[in-house]
């Protein structure tokens, strides 16, 4: 039998080696029980962005729900002679007593920020790192890069068909639900369709017209087997000498004796701009000026701003490899790091990573993320990370400062505020109720529309300012002072 993946692996074990050498340490000293706070979040934006999206937390749900150790999993950790007996029943026993919040999926987040709060025992709270990070970075990756291209198709649909370019099964699924929420209009993908909701898209490859003696031919059978959702992939040949004449005369010949009108003509290669004028000029004299013109062939943002600023004649957009992996930029760099522990008395003791990356040091305390916005356009001026406990009055002007350089300083009022964390696990049970991928799709356009046109340029975007309170702000210098100073 294959040793791949499986149905029946147990996903806790895909972690680091070290989560559970650490894991055996912290029991062995005494501090299983011991509560602590993780942050997860990101440095930098991929492709010199403006923002990126949420996304993977139901994922991380599904996850976080069914953490136990497997009688096959204790047998193969007690054969690596390293960890004690107390630990492995401990993992036998193990149960999931973590608080968790997590920022919706769907809102444009930014660096610095923390978008996932672990809350629990140490050992628990350790444990989960990798797989939290594999299932929120990868997601989050590629909706960021989705809605990228969502935008630069203005409006026009853009289909996400990058299953076989995508790395590995869970890619290519969970890729297409992330690639949904952040805008794209479908998938190629069946199981993501089957299992999420998101539409199953697509028509025929070239092998279908190869199939069958001319292509007039191939494309009458297409027809004649799908006459409300005739879509005909004309390129197989050549686009203006063959496939697009074709194309009409099974319109004209097929469809318009059963009362049907087409859905389309797609081209997958050559200079789709040029070849996308010519089509929408003889279809329209055909009378088919309603029949859509669909591209495809390794596009991305950048490709289709370019086709629509000459002035090419597209009206869906179908994107695989590029937006599958995200290729300009195929990684998310979220980390997880420790930012604070509890004593004996329940009192947070903030915790710190110090380095001579400034972009580095971590910010300490258990926290929470607000979003501030203009009362006047409802668009969002900033966010604040501030203490858990604090609120930020809004009957007040509220004074925003940037972290690094202090001086520079912007007075706020007319403003309101949202808490962006919801809490999604409380002592192990979730609390978190997922919405469907349509309503996340729907909750992300909005969230993004709320942001500046200037934050959504491709190159050199606004920089949108994540600030700190002054309690947290005043908490970590004093942690780096005290840190540095010999």
């Amino acid at each position: 039998m294959a040793k791949g993946m499986r149905a029946a692996d147990n996903i806790t074990m895909l972690t680091d080696f070290y989560e559970i050498t650490m894991a055996n340490g912290f029991f062995n000293e005494g501090f299983k029980d011991r509560t602590v706070y993780f942050d997860m979040f990101f440095r930098s934006i991929p492709d010199g962005g403006g923002f990126a999206i949420m996304a993977g937390v139901e994922q991380l749900i599904e996850y976080l729900s069914d953490l136990h150790f497997s009688d096959d999993d204790i047998e193969y950790l007690r054969g690596k002679n390293m960890f004690s007996e107390g630990f492995l029943q401990y993992l036998a026993d193990f149960k999931f007593e973590c608080d968790v919040w997590a920022v919706p999926e769907g809102t444009p987040v930014f660096p610095g920020e923390p978008i996932v709060i672990v809350r629990g025992p140490s050992i628990q709270a350790q444990f989960v790192e990798t797989m939290l990070l594999l299932t929120i970075n990868y997601q989050m990756l590629i909706a960021t890069k989705a809605n990228r291209i969502a935008r630069a198709a203005s409006g026009r649909a853009v289909m996400e068909f990058g299953a076989r370019r995508a790395q590995g099964a869970y890619a290519a699924i969970y890729g297409a639900r992330a690639a949904y929420i952040a805008g794209c209009s479908g998938t190629s993908n069946v199981l993501t369709d089957k299992k999420f909701g998101v539409p199953a898209l697509g028509t025929m490859a070239h092998s279908w017209i190869q199939m069958f003696d001319s292509e007039l031919e191939a494309f009458k059978a297409y027809a004649k087997n799908y006459p409300d959702d005739t879509t005909l992939l004309i390129d197989t040949y050549n686009v203006l000498k063959s496939g697009l004449p074709n194309a009409i005369k099974t319109f004209d010949e097929v469809l318009k004796p059963l009362g049907k009108r087409p859905k389309g003509v797609r081209i997958d290669s050559g200079d789709i701009t040029y070849l996308s004028k010519k089509c929408r000029k003889m279809l329209n004299e055909a009378g088919y000026s309603d029949c859509s013109i669909v591209a495809s062939n390794s596009l991305d943002e950048y490709i289709i701003r370019d086709m629509l600023i000459q002035g090419a004649e597209i009206d869906l957009f179908g994107v695989g490899e590029r937006l599958i992996t995200s290729r300009s930029n195929p990684v998310m760099g979220g980390v997880y790091k420790l930012v604070g522990v509890e004593d004996e008395d329940g009192e947070i003791i903030p915790k710190i990573k110090i380095s001579e990356n400034v972009a580095k040091i971590t910010t300490p305390c258990f926290k929470q993320l607000y979003r501030l916005y203009d009362k006047n356009t409802a668009k969002a001026i900033a966010d604040v990370v501030t203490l858990h406990d604090e609120e930020i009055d809004t009957s007040k002007p509220y004074e925003l400062f940037d972290p690094e350089f202090t001086w520079k300083r912007k007075r706020v009022t007319d403003y309101y505020v949202r808490p962006l964390l919801k809490r999604i696990f409380e002592k192990g049970r979730c609390v978190y109720e997922t919405p469907s991928v349509d309503v996340l799709k729907e909750y992300c356009g909005m969230e993004v529309d709320g942001l500046w046109e200037e934050l959504k340029r491709f190159e050199n975007p606004h920089k949108y300012y994540v600030d700190l309170s002054e309690k947290l702000w005043n908490i970590k210098n004093e942690l780096i002072r005290s840190c540095t100073v010999e």
